[in-house]
């Protein structure tokens, strides 16, 4: 009867590390009991070719790049459009897993946030009117000019001319707009005589809006990142698959397919 006793609680300990292991394995490939864990992301979907509306449906750069990654963890990708400037802060208190709405990297959001690997590199430039008396980057850092300067709340080109308005003296006006849309509309209308903007954004806009153009030089370099909230489990294993991504030439068809 001992015998008997001890082979069934062996028995038993067996099928309770299988159960244990086959639950492990589940977690690691995003599936816990039959579902899939859901990564929630924060973009602002007025930043095309980055994140933007086609119809009722986000789409982009950004959005496919997570959805690739997610495809590979075995995640299920859901996506929230916000203010740009509320996706730092909503971070900060974990309500988002992820953001990505062409995040650069800077000293003062990595106190807040944490970020990936860079999956992408850009540039700030200057939009103006065609007839525009602005002539380069030069005029906008001159003190002998005053213009007012239309940015994105919270973006590097608002941090960028916001640092050099106070460095240099200047005394151009800063109009920050919650929406590039509202941005651009100040500008076509004469209340902004300039916006500062990412360049293939910046582009994209020219392209569909009669009498814009960029200024040659550029205003800024900047690399593009996936901002995390601070200790997230999810930073490694997105790090681990963005590279994979890149190296296998994944991230470059996605960037290829929205900037010519």
């Amino acid at each position: 009867m001992k015998k008997l006793i001890a082979l069934m609680l062996t028995l038993t300990m067996i099928f309770a590390l299988a159960s244990c292991g086959s639950k492990d394995n589940d977690a690691a490939s995003g599936d816990t009991d039959g579902e899939k864990t859901v990564i929630t992301m924060a973009c602002s979907a007025d930043f095309p070719p980055y994140e933007y509306y086609e119809g009722d449906e986000i789409v982009g750069i950004d959005v496919e790049i997570a959805n690739a990654i997610c495809d590979k963890l075995g995640y299920e990708l859901e996506i929230t459009d916000t203010n740009f400037d509320s996706i730092i802060p909503a971070l900060v208190s974990e309500k988002f897993d992820i953001g990505m709405s062409g995040f650069t990297v800077t000293e003062d959001r990595l106190l807040e946030v944490d970020f990936s690997n860079t999956y992408t590199t850009s540039k700030q430039i200057v939009v103006v009117p065609e007839d525009s008396p602005i002539a380069s980057v030069d005029d906008i850092l001159s003190k002998d000019n005053t213009y007012t300067i239309a940015v994105q709340t919270g973006t590097t080109g608002d941090i960028y001319i916001t640092g050099d308005v106070e460095d240099l003296g200047l005394s151009h006006e800063i109009a920050q707009f919650t929406k590039y849309s509202d941005a651009v509309i100040a500008l076509t209308t004469g209340k902004a005589d300039c916006l500062i903007v990412d360049e293939a954004v910046g582009l994209a806009f020219i392209e569909e809006t009669k009498g814009l153009k960029a200024l040659d030089t550029e205003y800024a370099l900047e690399d593009y990142a996936i901002a995390f909230p601070k200790n997230s489990p999810y930073l490694d294993e997105f790090n681990e698959v963005l590279d994979q991504l890149i190296e296998d030439g994944t991230v470059q068809q996605i960037i290829d397919k929205y900037i010519k």
